[in-house]
């Protein structure tokens, strides 16, 4: 073929070396565009998927031929109805506009020119303090903040470097009115309620009863088999390495430890006290006292609850060590405190304030002693908590057991004062006081007591002497009788909540003792260590079990099983000397203080049942199951 060329104007001629000089051309194919791409409805019968296709037609054919003459069909025309169109409108407010305006002198624009050349930049060193003292008072001033004119003449502006001093005051001051506003506060409450919940989820659902929630991990499914053989594995070897999670066939009663309440304020503190709320079952009041060379010390009253084991939720700080504590049943807001100099305290847990809400120090009738024990008892035990009536009792070192009036003040009437007695004839345990016996002027120190749970009127109090007195409130003579059996101080009396005839002592004398009401002798003696018995309690849901807890151990003793031997005796508190425990109230755990400040939530495993016999006996009085 033939190629025509037009030389262009301005363009030089071709020479006829380059007219014979050999060009090579090149021609490749570009990319395909697509315009449009619709995929084919035929499928070639040598494709792979010919076969799938052609039996996917049979099956519609016959679908199509079974329609045919079937009342299962029927083809109907619809017309959907369009909806008629609707018109809203919306009015709002208009946006407020404001002008503002300044007056700026020309000494003041010449000064802050001035001021802005002579104030050094942020990135230079940091001038001594002699040398900002030294400046006069009128610059600093005018270069702290002076507008500048800007090039258009109408806007003022403020100069960066004119107003670092400034900036940076506001900056604090707004960073602090952040951290200290209440929805922060409030948030990081939540956030941390969350974060502990989290933290302590399997110990929590294990107090709770409930089950564990286990978070999912999305992985493959060859690493999920992988990772589940892995996990069952383990399992298996901590179920043959520990034997508290060993299978409960055949298994002996155990404790297994979930956690612990404490924090840095009150680790090298004694735990004297334990109560819980008696209207929300997860808040719980400890008091702590403090010996550091026989003086008394600083002591706390802190509020605990199950959403942060971490740190309490309340703080009462006291000058002397806290004893004794109890939450009111009619009013459960109100915590009442007993410290080692006699004082009597009346706290609100729903304010963050430290500040007693009544105090007995300008009380004339206040106690001289430690206040070992305080309670609030119920008058009418058959009201709500909205309409009983209460009483706020206390015994004291000072030998007076006293009953405390919530006024506009807190003060106290005594109701009964202990004598210490003596006899010049010996008397044998058990053995009746004879009313011949003169009382001698010196006071014996009260060290607790236990109200009757059926009867208000009747109380149990112990002495330092050993001494255990049945008393009445009402009676023209307190002391009904004198329970003697103890060689040293009765740390604790506690009535039997369900055989109410019953009651338990313990004592500095190693010794733990079970009594009727109408015996002055002791009906069995638990001994088991040779260590003082800080505190004992009755298990809340049986008669036959009780805890007490030694210098050394605590211990479970289950009547229905053995009268010689504690069905369970451990070590819970290897740091230090345990001091006082509380049984749950809605969970088979056991609660334990010592003298490191720590608070331990044990929980129980595999404690006996007792028989439709043995509770049929002891409806009947603990004292029938005893002597069958």
């Amino acid at each position: 073929p033939g190629f025509s060329a037009v030389q262009e104007e301005g363009e030089a001629a071709l020479t006829e070396a380059e007219l014979e000089q050999v060009v090579d051309i090149f021609l490749t194919e570009t990319d395909t565009l697509w315009m449009l791409d619709l995929p084919t409805a035929l499928v070639s019968t040598e494709a792979e998927e010919a076969a799938r296709v052609l039996e996917r037609n049979k099956i519609y054919v016959e679908i199509c031929n079974a329609k045919i003459d079937s009342e299962y069909f029927e083809e109907k025309m619809v017309q959907t109805i369009s909806g008629a169109a609707k018109t809203k409108e919306v009015q709002c407010e208009p946006i407020t506009v404001a002008e503002k305006g300044m007056m700026v002198t020309s000494w003041d624009l010449d000064n802050s020119l001035n001021a802005s050349e002579a104030e050094p930049t942020e990135t230079e060193e940091p001038r001594d303090p002699a040398d900002e003292s030294s400046k006069s008072p009128s610059a600093e001033e005018h270069s702290q903040a002076v507008p500048v004119p800007s090039a258009t003449g109408n806007i003022f502006h403020f100069c960066p470097s004119a107003v670092p001093a400034r900036s940076h005051e506001e900056k604090e001051c707004h960073s602090e009115a952040i951290l200290t506003s209440a929805n922060l506060q409030q948030d990081l409450v939540v956030m941390e309620r969350i974060l502990m919940e989290n933290i302590f989820q399997p110990k929590l659902a294990a107090y709770r009863q409930i089950p564990v929630l286990i978070e999912p991990v999305v992985t493959s499914d060859t690493d999920a088999e992988e990772a589940k053989k892995e996990e069952d594995e383990e399992k298996q070897e901590e179920i043959l390495s520990d034997p508290s999670q060993r299978p409960a066939a055949g298994a002996g009663p155990s404790l297994e430890l979930l956690w612990s309440y404490r924090c840095d304020l009150t680790s090298g503190h004694s735990v004297s006290s334990m109560a819980w709320n008696k209207v929300n079952p997860d808040l719980l009041a400890v008091g702590y006292r403090e010996f550091v060379s026989q003086d008394q010390k600083k002591g706390l009253a802190c509020c605990w609850s199950l959403k942060n084991p971490m740190w309490p939720e309340r703080i009462f700080r006291c000058e002397h060590g806290v004893t004794a504590v109890d939450f009111s049943l009619a009013r459960p807001n109100l915590l009442a405190v007993g410290t080692a100099d006699g004082r009597v305290a009346v706290y609100d847990v729903r304010s963050r304030s430290d500040a007693a809400l009544l105090d007995s120090s300008a009380s004339l009738n206040k106690h001289k002693g430690p206040v070992w024990q305080l309670k609030w008892v119920e008058q009418d035990r058959g009201a709500t908590a909205g309409d009983s009536r209460e009483k706020l009792m206390c015994i004291s070192g000072d030998g007076r057991m006293t009953q405390w009036f919530i006024q506009q003040r807190l003060d106290c009437s005594d109701v009964m004062t202990i004598k210490r007695t003596e006899s010049g004839k010996k008397k044998l345990p058990g053995e009746r006081e004879m009313k011949s016996e003169a009382p001698v002027s010196q006071q014996a120190a009260g060290m607790c007591f236990d109200f009757h749970p059926e009867d208000p009127d009747i109380f149990l109090a112990g002495t330092e002497e050993g001494h255990i007195h049945r008393c009445s409130c009402s009676g023209k003579e307190p002391i009904l009788g004198t329970y003697r059996g103890h060689k040293g101080p009765v740390y604790k009396v506690a009535w039997n909540p369900s055989s109410t005839e019953m009651f338990l002592s313990c004592s500095a004398d190693w010794s733990i003792l079970l009594w009727h009401r109408d015996s002055h002798t002791p009906l069995l003696t638990f001994t088991s260590v040779t260590a003082f018995v800080h505190d004992i309690k009755w298990a809340p849901k049986s008669a036959f079990i009780f805890a007490a807890v030694n210098e050394r151990r605590v211990e479970i003793w289950d009547l229905s099983v053995s009268i010689f031997n504690p069905v369970l005796s451990c070590a819970a508190s290897p740091e230090g000397n345990l001091s006082s425990l509380l049984f749950a109230r809605n969970a088979e755990c056991l609660l334990l203080g010592d003298s490191c400040g720590q608070v331990g939530v044990w929980q129980l495993h595999n404690l006996a049942v007792p028989s439709t016999e043995q509770v049929w006996l002891c409806s009947q009085g603990l004292g029938s199951f005893l002597s069958k």
